[in-house]
C-alpha cells in the first residue's frame, strides 16, 4: 500500500509560479511512477505530468508543457511539481498518484491517490 500526500497549493497571480510537492509512504518508493492530475470545477480530472520510477523519463500534457516540470528525490520520497507561468485555466485540485508499474502507463493504472492540493490562479 501507499499513502500519498500533495501541499503547496494556494492562491497565486496569474504570471507567477507555485511549486507543488507530494510525499509517499509505503511501499518502496523507487520502484512505481508517479504522475500528477487535475481537476478544474465543472470538469473532469485530467493528466498533467508524470514521471517514471527512476526518474529519466516525463511526460506532459500539451496544456503545460514549457511551464511546468516534474521531478523526484528517491531519497526523500517526494515528487514535485514546477508550476511556472501560471494561467487562470491551470485552477483545479492537483493530485498525485502512483502507478503499480515503473514507468506510467496512463491514469487508468494508477493505483493510489491522494487527497489533492488546491491550486487557485486569478487574473
Amino acid at each position: 500500500q501507499v499513502q500519498l500526500v500533495e501541499s503547496g497549493g494556494g492562491v497565486v497571480q496569474a504570471g507567477d509560479s507555485l511549486r507543488l510537492s507530494c510525499a509517499a509512504s509505503g511501499r518502496p518508493f523507487s520502484t512505481y511512477a508517479v504522475g500528477w492530475f487535475r481537476q478544474a470545477p465543472g470538469k473532469e480530472r485530467e493528466f498533467v505530468a508524470a514521471i517514471s520510477a527512476s526518474g529519466s523519463l516525463s511526460y506532459y500534457a500539451d496544456s503545460v508543457k514549457g511551464r511546468f516540470t516534474i521531478s523526484r528525490d528517491n531519497a526523500k520520497k517526494t515528487v514535485d511539481l514546477q508550476m511556472n507561468s501560471l494561467k487562470p485555466e491551470d485552477t483545479a485540485v492537483y493530485y498525485c498518484a502512483c502507478d503499480r508499474a515503473p514507468v506510467y502507463r496512463g491514469p487508468g493504472n494508477m493505483e493510489y491517490w491522494g487527497k489533492g492540493t488546491l491550486v487557485t490562479v486569478s487574473s
